[in-house]
């Protein structure tokens, strides 16, 4: 049929609207689906949108919704590599990296990564998620069980799914819970994260993988929120650890510490020598571009040469969270991630809206990134942050403390019926 033209649309676009407004069955199979989310997302909130989206930061509001932990998204030495490499690129061709040859700038940044944590090899991906779901698809099946930490990020679920393996969740950082399972149920892998995103808490990563040594289970971290923060030179937890030689996998979103638009699998010259023909995110994705190849390089570089942004980061951390116990919070982070667990959404929307009208902007985590009826908000901070921010954020800390009823927060008595059992 061809379609003509008629004042920017077509008789054809007009027709087929006349028709699907009479046919109403896409109507009738996803109108009960679509009321659904309606209501469970948006109907409840006082301003009709998201419970994650609040009022809009200005430019005297304090925000503590980035990843960027080292504040690399700026860095004048990545924007110029990025720069340069639009520049100058004449040809890139836009497909799966199963088609890069060895000695590809993708094939060069892997080696270096690889370097700079300590393992053989390592496997850029186009995300975190891709990492994750990628390495678990292909390393387990329906006869090798997953053991997954309750707080472990949504995209290993979806790996397991993609398997077809059995997985078990074990209690956050309970290592004597974990054996338990591996001693009923058989050998296996054991993912864990380092830094936990949600809370901000730490992996016991040496008595987890002691576990896995003596079960003889396949080990995979998570250092999403740790590499480029913590370690030598910011190698992450599992070097800063010495436990590169017994881990198996580390996998990482470069969209955190590293600021950028990739993930990363570290693995064994085997491994990444057959993953990219059997993983389907990168069988049936694209690679990565050269100008985010570039910037990685460059963010590489920087990350080596930031001692100091980590320090300061740390420092700010410290601090902040510090405050908040003095106050009475429910601090649970170990971390430069720090939560205030408030509870049922209702409740966290009370208290999104008062920090936002105080300035301070934090990111609304809910269902399914968190238990039903444990909403929090997240803190996470970043180097540059200055002791009068920080002081400004403990101070409107102490003056909702009423407003929001966080004596009565679920996380608040239970801190109470901990410390009266001590």
């Amino acid at each position: 049929m061809k379609i003509h033209l008629v004042g920017g649309e077509s008789k054809f676009y007009k027709m087929e609207y006349k028709k699907c407004k009479k046919n109403t069955w896409p109507s009738r199979i996803f109108e009960k689906k679509l009321n659904i989310y309606e209501e469970e997302l948006f109907a409840l909130t006082k301003n009709g949108k998201s419970i994650v989206l609040g009022k809009k930061p200005n430019s005297k509001s304090i925000i503590l919704q980035s990843n960027d932990y080292l504040c690399m998204a700026n860095n004048k030495n990545v924007i110029n590599a990025q720069i340069e490499m639009l520049q100058n690129c004449d040809r890139e061709l836009v497909m799966s990296a199963i088609f890069l040859h060895e000695g590809s700038p993708k094939d060069t940044l892997e080696k270096k990564f690889a370097q700079y944590i300590g393992y053989e090899n390592a496997i850029l991906t186009q995300s975190g998620w891709a990492a994750n779901s990628g390495l678990i698809q292909v390393i387990a099946d329906k006869d090798i069980p997953v053991y997954i930490d309750f707080f472990m990020h949504m995209s290993f679920r979806e790996g397991t799914k993609n398997s077809d393996a059995p997985f078990y969740l074990f209690r956050h950082n309970d290592a004597e819970h974990l054996e338990k399972l591996i001693r009923k149920n058989g050998p296996g892998v054991v993912v864990v994260e380092s830094v936990y995103s949600t809370i901000g808490t730490v992996s016991p990563l040496v008595d987890i993988i002691d576990v896995a040594i003596q079960y003889h289970c396949v080990s995979v971290v998570d250092e999403s929120h740790s590499l480029g923060i913590y370690g030598p030179y910011g190698s992450g937890l599992v070097a800063a650890l010495d436990l590169t030689e017994k881990v198996h996998f580390v996998t990482a979103s470069l969209s955190k510490a590293f600021a950028g638009r990739a993930g990363i699998i570290f693995c064994n010259h085997t491994f990444a020598k057959y993953y990219p023909y059997v993983a389907y995110p990168a069988i049936f994705s694209s690679t990565l571009l050269l100008p985010e190849i570039a910037g990685l390089f460059a963010t590489l570089d920087s990350m080596i040469h930031a001692n100091e942004r980590r320090q300061d980061l740390h420092k700010n951390a410290d601090y902040l969270r510090s405050g908040l116990k003095d106050l009475e919070y429910n601090i649970k982070s170990q971390s430069p991630i720090i939560a205030l667990e408030s509870g049922t959404e209702h409740q966290t929307e009370i208290l999104r809206d008062a920090l936002e009208n105080r300035n301070v902007f934090g990111s609304v985590f809910c269902a399914p990134a968190t238990p039903k009826n444990r909403s929090l908000i997240r803190f996470s901070l970043n180097s540059n942050l200055q002791r009068n921010e920080l002081d400004h954020i403990l101070s409107v800390c102490a003056e909702v403390r009423e407003e929001v009823g966080m004596w009565d927060w679920r996380s608040t008595r239970g801190k109470k019926i901990v410390l009266n059992k001590r």
